[in-house]
């Protein structure tokens, strides 16, 4: 029977040696599930990297693993139902020899030791600042105890996890951590609970980790944060950019994300001065109306986005935009729906990454929701699909609208659905189906001969580069 003291935090005192938790883990295997963004991928290849250097192994599956690890989102309710879920398919295969259930990410830290109450088959629970100390808590959990690390950092001690470069060997792209955390605020937000205030990694951290990605033979760097705009590393982001875009053998610089209240004109400017920042653009918008944006605490209106999608299009065209999306905001009206509606229609994105609105505890919009109006569900899922409708029809102007024409691919490997064809994307971040010959990491031109709203389909034509 477990006591109120069995779910509290455990480092009070030292934590484990490093030495003592490779001792007891080599030859134990580990799977990870990831739930969520690129940086909750960034994070389980680090994990990964920690628990192999510890001694372990990759299993094939949760379910056949010594140690299943879930690593999770928060951001909204679906990845957080999921998560529950499988931790409730996994409790028959717990049994037998000694073996370890963790939960990791956004949900651990949102959640806390609350989750081992709701679990009582669950391990141990960490969140993103924890990952330093994962093979220490393993080896714990191995050994009996229940854990919940979900500490913050002192932001002065912080330090981030460096990647393994041999991880990387023989992929086309690799993400790069630049900062972490969020001080934005938004009204629907749990990012400032889960991930802490923002935090910028030293910009000559970042350029060893690029050098070395180069190095290990990566084309492409995908810069990430919670608010990339927001670095503040040593440099202004838009100068990071620059000195990312100098390390040889890097051809393609991407990032990922940005909050419009933040994009300067340096950033902009930066997207017409390197010719290896690739013309795509991440730009959350969430709505069209300025009264759903002042109640989001987004910080701009609809004329301050369009402003700076205006200067983005002046400054590199063709640049392709994507944005987010919430349908049935508390207190929207079907009319505010359909002003988000039009900017769709005005901007046209290249994609649209949509959802209901689904309330975070603890954050404004939920404590709120019954005040400022519920929108009932079925409501929300008429907007969604609606919106939805209209992003295809984009899309797939914009996918049919290349076809016969040749475009620059970046091959990153075996087709996903067709194994008898190459995989890889365009400068503007379209998937790219297609025949060849190329080898992993070559930029190749590919004349596309048909589309969908998801990818472009194509044959190889000449050599790459």
């Amino acid at each position: 029977m477990t006591t109120p003291a069995d779910f509290a935090p455990p480092f009070a005192t030292a934590e484990t040696p490093a030495e003592s938790a490779r001792d007891s883990l080599v030859g134990r295997t580990f799977c990870i599930q990831t739930f969520g963004c690129q940086m909750n991928e960034y994070d389980s290849e680090r994990m990964a990297e920690l628990l192999t250097r510890s001694g372990m192994t990759r299993a094939d599956s949760l379910e056949e693993a010594d140690l299943a690890l879930i690593n999770t989102c928060a951001v909204r309710e679906k990845p957080s139902h999921k998560v529950i879920s499988l931790l409730g398919r996994l409790k028959p295969v717990r049994g037998g020899r000694r073996r370890c259930l963790a939960v990791a990410g956004c949900v651990a830290q949102h959640q806390k030791d609350a989750l081992l109450r709701q679990v009582p088959w669950l391990n141990l629970v960490l969140g993103p600042d924890a990952i330093p100390r994962l093979p220490a808590l393993v080896r714990r959990a191995f050994d009996g105890e229940r854990l919940c690390d979900t500490s913050f950092t002192d932001r002065h001690s912080y330090a981030f996890p460096g990647a393994d470069p041999e991880t990387v060997r023989g992929r086309a792209s690799a993400l790069v951590t630049v900062m972490k955390g969020c001080n934005n605020g938004c009204a629907y937000c749990v990012v400032p609970r889960t991930r802490g205030r923002e935090l910028s990694r030293p910009v000559a951290e970042v350029l060893s980790e690029v050098r070395a990605m180069a190095d290990a033979g990566v084309r492409e760097v995908v810069l990430i944060g919670q608010n990339v705009n927001s670095y503040d590393g040593g440099c202004s982001f838009a100068a990071l950019l620059g000195a990312v875009c100098e390390v040889d053998g890097i051809a393609r610089v991407r990032f990922t994300t940005s909050n419009p209240h933040d994009l300067g004109d340096d950033l902009v400017q930066a997207f017409a001065d390197l010719p290896k920042l690739m013309p795509s653009f991440h730009l959350p918008v969430q709505s069209g109306c300025d009264r759903v944006l002042a109640k989001m605490r987004r910080g701009y209106t609809v004329a301050d986005y369009l402003s700076r999608v205006a200067k983005l299009r002046a400054a590199r065209p063709g640049i392709a935009l994507t944005t987010d999306i919430i349908a049935g905001f508390p207190g929207e009206t079907a009319d505010e729906f359909e002003e988000t509606i039009a900017l769709c229609r005005e901007v046209r994105y290249e994609n649209i990454y949509s959802f209901v609105f689904s309330p975070r505890e603890g954050t404004s919009a939920a404590l709120h929701e019954e005040e400022w109006g519920r929108v009932p569900h079925e409501e929300k899922v008429r907007r969604l699909e609606k919106l939805q409708a209209v992003a295809r029809d984009i899309s797939l102007a914009y996918a049919e609208a290349k076809v016969g024409q040749a475009v620059e691919v970046l091959v990153e490997g075996v087709s996903k659905t067709r194994g008898d064809r190459l995989f890889g994307r365009t400068p503007e971040s379209r998937t790219v189906n297609f025949e060849g010959s190329a080898r992993v990491g070559e930029i190749v031109p590919v004349e596309i001969t048909s589309a969908s709203a998801n990818a472009l389909f194509g044959a190889q034509r000449g050599h790459g580069t």
